[in-house]
């Protein structure tokens, strides 16, 4: 396989060359609306970039910098998805499956990542494909370009093994090169998403994940499934659709983060219904509850926000069909959900990075951080849908999408 990825990479990299330079001038972003990604707004700014870092907001623009005019653009952090699986995709108008030949299914996982990262997220976290390993590693290297990928790799279900095997799965997953642990603590929503994980594999996961320095993130539908993450130490609880106000408190009082997923994820199985249909529990039944599961997961979210202090990060479960639609998630948990704009901002930048540990790196335009920047057509603050209009993307310091009209690069003098 990874010699598949060297070929797949060194086409690319002929036919993109300048992804493939690292940056060494100084890169210079003029804005004059910035959305700092911790609720703060910044009016008339440059944004001055050093190899892969920010290192001034403010002052003069140096001699010989790049310069990029974002002027009239909304400037904010590179978004952060906390749950897309990125190696999931369609072969032959159905969802790939174990008859698809590895180079295709590498090519697919390749065009995910492209499109994701065109969409201004420069981070996700892909929770559940053993394959996620080698594409995150070629991206993190430049082979190819993507967001920065954080893995689960294979999951662990009620049918892993008693609490011991759990253990042992989760110490194995660390040797394997996962950089956290998920678990499926419940059932889908189309088989109505009870509780499977009794309350001491769910322990056991956790327990020994926190003993390993690593975070868990819990798939739980059910109020019962929730609570015992919660108390289990677990760091978030991802979907979460049939959650009580007594358990979105007891969130609240240990810090446990929630990923709702409302604005993506059932809206792309219908939107490719066809090519689901069939498989596994996506029948007619299974729809039928995703159908409910729409007004469901909304009405959840109305109520989570209603609790101060719930730490709501930005996931959308993207799967195939979905990627590089991420920002779906932002517009409806605005638009229908009743989100602050800013609020979702944060959520989507860095809330979402201090759920995965990486505050200090990324999901904030400030001096030390990762230069990570995105640019709309358009100010979310007044119009949600401007998401859907990323037309500057700049990830750890490199360009990788310049669409913004006018906007054109010069050397300072």
């Amino acid at each position: 396989m990874l010699r598949v990825i060297r070929f797949l990479c060194s086409v690319i990299l002929l036919l993109a060359p300048g992804l493939a330079a690292a940056q060494n001038v100084t890169v210079v972003l003029r804005a004059a609306t910035v959305l700092d990604g911790k609720g703060q707004i910044i009016r008339n700014t440059v944004i001055v970039v050093q190899g892969s870092k920010i290192v001034r907001l403010g002052g003069a623009v140096p001699a010989g910098a790049a310069v990029y005019d974002l002027t009239g653009l909304t400037v904010m952090p590179g978004l952060i998805d906390t749950h897309s699986h990125i190696y999931h995709h369609f072969y032959h108008d159905r969802y790939a499956g174990p008859d698809e030949p590895p180079a295709h299914a590498m090519l697919g996982a390749v065009d995910n990542a492209v499109a994701t990262l065109d969409a201004g997220f420069t981070t996700i976290q892909s929770p559940g494909a053993v394959e996620d390993k080698d594409l995150r590693e070629a991206v993190a290297r430049g082979l190819i370009p993507g967001p920065r990928i954080l893995t689960s790799l294979e999951p662990l279900y009620d049918t892993s093994g008693p609490p011991e095997k759990i253990r042992e799965l989760v110490r194995e997953r660390k040797k394997q090169g996962a950089d956290f642990i998920k678990i499926f603590a419940s059932a889908s929503i189309r088989e109505g998403g009870k509780q499977t994980m009794s309350d001491a594999q769910i322990q056991a996961a956790c327990g020994e994940a926190k003993a390993q320095g690593m975070r868990v993130i819990v798939h739980a539908h059910s109020d019962s499934s929730a609570r015992a993450a919660v108390l289990a130490g677990c760091t978030s609880v991802e979907h979460g659709a049939y959650l009580t106000d007594p358990v979105f408190d007891l969130m609240v009082r240990h810090g446990t983060y929630y990923d709702p997923n409302i604005g993506l994820v059932l809206q792309n199985y219908f939107d490719n219904k066809s090519k689901y249909l069939g498989i596994g529990n996506y029948n007619e039944e299974g729809f039928a509850f995703m159908q409910k599961g729409i007004q469901i997961v909304l009405d959840t979210f109305k109520r989570s926000l209603t609790h101060k202090g719930l730490k709501i990060v930005y996931g959308t479960d993207a799967n195939a069909g979905a990627h590089g639609r991420n920002y779906e998630e932002f517009v409806r948990r605005v638009q229908a959900g009743g989100q602050d704009a800013m609020a979702a901002i944060v959520s989507a930048t860095s809330l979402s990075a201090e759920s995965l540990g990486l505050q200090n790196q990324i999901g904030a335009i400030a001096p030390g951080m990762d230069a990570d920047i995105i640019a709309t057509d358009g100010n979310a603050l007044q119009d949600a849908t401007a998401v859907r209009r990323v037309v500057f993307v700049m990830k750890g310091g490199r360009v990788y999408e310049n669409l913004a009209r006018g906007s054109k690069t010069s050397a300072a003098r």
